[in-house]
């Protein structure tokens, strides 16, 4: 027998958009079929018509800032921003928590807060910082999903970033279990433009110049080559590595790449000065830039997006001061991942079947998962959604902690109407309708 049946005209299987029927049981897909079974019973049949059904949106790079700082968000708000959002699996990036997780103990505490709270799943990266090896296996037996380095100040004093003789100590121990290594690419220098006033976002552009991320990824090449450890180069921002990205990926190297959602929508010539809700890190770059990013995820160079859900109390983003020098950089945008990458891809004749692509299947692959895909054996996550209807994002409608946002007043393609998880329906517009039925993901 079949927990449920879901019949429609647009259903986004690997082989495309067609009309079908997925049969889930016990929280999986058994088949996809192209009619209704004669055997199966009429409640559990559920015809979405014309509506899009899409696996479930997985976002492998969310800063949820619990424990301790959950002022700032939490798993209560980021699960349900998440959900709403259609984004059924996330993974919790280990700094902004406090304890950050760089020891076993601390993602132990880690665990407990999430506890009961999830509204959808959620995995962890464990963190490499200066002097933590010892800790690198016993994070691996706990489940970690992978690791996270910074190769420049990550912003918390706590999660310190790692230098290349830190990272020859790890990879050796993250190879052996074939986990990825994720890392923020950017190698600070003296060469960077000064910022003479903290209100010009041009000035802050050019203080954190393409040249840090190249350096950053070229070390990240070769290191790669050298330990064959799986390297993933998170929030892309800088066209000029995707040449030598291409030449890495050429050579079979074990390396992946994801961008933000922002640098394919925003462009540094529409933010105006004090405009701190735009600052993040690397920071949003030129049209010009950005086309080039799209080149590159067009073309598989770039895997898939995420949003780099970075979320602060408004005070510390500085919005009345306009001081980019003082504002924290980050963005918070977890519920509008899906929307805000189709609007943007809409408008590029880019195909719906991209967004299953981009924000699921190569995702679940970074992560591990059996996700991201509507076919027999997978996980019975999904999302329902309205690729042509529009709405506007308002902070009414936001379920983040803090509403400070760059997408306040924009309006979006894609309106996200149910979400389910396991098989089981637990949004529907918004509205939790089986709240904390989230579970833990451990490898």
């Amino acid at each position: 027998m079949f927990d449920l049946a879901i019949s429609g005209n647009n259903i986004l299987t690997r082989d495309g958009l067609q009309r079908a029927v997925v049969l889930v049981s016990h929280g999986r897909i058994v088949d996809v079929v192209p009619a209704l079974p004669d055997n199966i019973s009429p409640d559990s049949i559920t015809d979405i018509g014309n509506r899009l059904l899409m696996p479930g949106v997985i976002d492998p790079h969310v800063h949820i800032n619990e424990p301790g700082r959950t002022e700032w968000e939490g798993f209560e708000t980021a699960t349900h921003a998440a959900i709403a959002g259609g984004i059924t699996t996330l993974v919790d990036m280990p700094l902004n928590a406090s304890p950050v997780t760089t020891t076993v103990k601390a993602f132990e505490q880690k665990l407990v807060a999430a506890g009961k709270q999830l509204h959808n799943n959620c995995g962890f990266w464990g963190g490499v910082v200066p002097g933590n090896e010892k800790e690198i296996p016993g994070l691996i037996d706990k489940g970690v999903l992978g690791f996270k380095a910074f190769l420049t100040h990550s912003g918390i004093d706590d999660f310190p970033n790692v230098t290349a003789a830190d990272l020859e100590k790890v990879m050796p121990l993250i190879a052996e279990s074939n986990l990825p290594l994720l890392v923020h690419c950017e190698l600070s220098d003296d060469a960077a433009s000064p910022v003479t006033d903290p209100h010009s976002y041009q000035q802050y552009l050019a203080s954190r110049p393409t040249h840090w991320e190249d350096a950053a990824i070229a070390l990240m090449i070769q290191l790669c080559e050298k330990y064959r450890c799986r390297v993933h180069i998170v929030h892309l921002s800088a066209a000029s590595s995707i040449a030598p990205l291409r030449q890495a990926k050429e050579k079979g190297l074990p390396i992946t790449v994801e961008t933000a959602q922002h640098y394919l929508y925003f462009n540094a010539e529409t933010i105006a000065d004090g405009q701190t809700q735009f600052k993040c890190a690397p920071p949003v770059r030129d049209k010009a830039n950005n086309e080039q990013l799209w080149e590159a995820l067009q073309q598989g160079i770039i895997d898939f997006v995420a949003t780099d859900h970075s979320p602060a109390m408004p005070a510390l983003k500085q919005l009345e001061s306009g001081n980019f020098s003082k504002a924290w950089g980050g963005i918070a945008s977890l519920q509008l991942a899906l929307p805000v990458l189709w609007t943007a891809a809409r408008k590029r004749n880019i195909p719906v079947t991209a967004m299953a692509q981009w924000l699921g299947a190569a995702p679940a692959r970074l992560a591990g998962l059996q996700k991201g895909m509507i076919a027999k054996g997978y996980s019975a996550d999904f999302v329902i959604w309205d690729p042509e209807a529009t709405f506007k994002v308002t902070e009414s409608i936001l379920h983040h902690k803090h509403k400070v946002t760059p997408y306040i007043n924009e309006t979006l393609y894609g309106v996200v109407e149910q979400t389910y998880l396991g098989g089981r329906l637990v949004c529907d517009r918004g509205r939790l309708t089986a709240p904390h039925t989230g579970n833990i993901i451990l490898r």
